[in-house]
């Protein structure tokens, strides 16, 4: 019974991000969510108190994926300099994958103004990137390659070249240019914490 209820909360959350994705945040409605799931409108209210418990929940998921992902990629790897591209192709892992994730994910970002519990989430997820950076930049200080950083400020700092970048490829619009902001993002992020 548990099993079938973890899997429609799962159906749900899914749908959920299509919705954001395709409507925006503010436009979503839990009747949305319910057809994207292709289940009757009470049945989200089932799973969860509201529409702002379904998308903190969703929010939470996804950043909590996406940060599994970028640290096994650079757990994968041995040298600093490996590391930290292994970290950036994980991060620009796609035009169209980064794309929606960056479409959802900034629609919750204008909305943890005012909601703590967002910003809660996005505050663990900054500091989940910024344990991959401090990984990467403390290999690299063994291997003479990096200079000596603060690696708080320094895992700011990459995670905001990183934000800043993704988010400067999607007001391109173009899903070519994704792998030159990918390679300028590496360079400006080499360039910051090389010896």
């Amino acid at each position: 019974m548990k099993r079938k209820a973890e899997l429609k909360r799962q159906q749900i959350i899914k749908a959920a991000y299509q919705a954001v994705s395709d409507k925006g945040y503010e436009s979503v409605t839990l009747q949305d969510i319910a057809d994207y799931a292709d289940v009757s409108k009470g049945v989200p209210n089932y799973y969860f108190q509201n529409k702002e418990d379904v998308l903190a929940h969703l929010l939470a998921q996804i950043t909590d994926r996406i940060y599994e992902k970028e640290k096994l990629a650079v757990e994968r790897e041995t040298t600093s300099a490996n590391m930290l591209l292994a970290y950036l192709n994980t991060v620009f892992v796609g035009p169209k994958e980064n794309e929606k994730f960056y479409r959802v994910y900034l629609d919750f970002l204008a909305q943890a103004t005012k909601n703590k519990r967002y910003r809660e989430i996005n505050e663990r997820f900054y500091q989940n990137c910024s344990s991959i950076s401090k990984v990467i930049l403390e290999q690299g200080k063994k291997e003479g390659a990096f200079r000596t950083i603060d690696n708080e400020e320094a895992g700011r700092t990459i995670r905001a070249m990183i934000d800043g970048y993704m988010i400067q490829w999607m007001m391109t619009g173009d899903h070519m240019q994704h792998s030159a902001y990918r390679a300028a993002c590496y360079r400006s992020v080499l360039s910051y914490i090389q010896n």
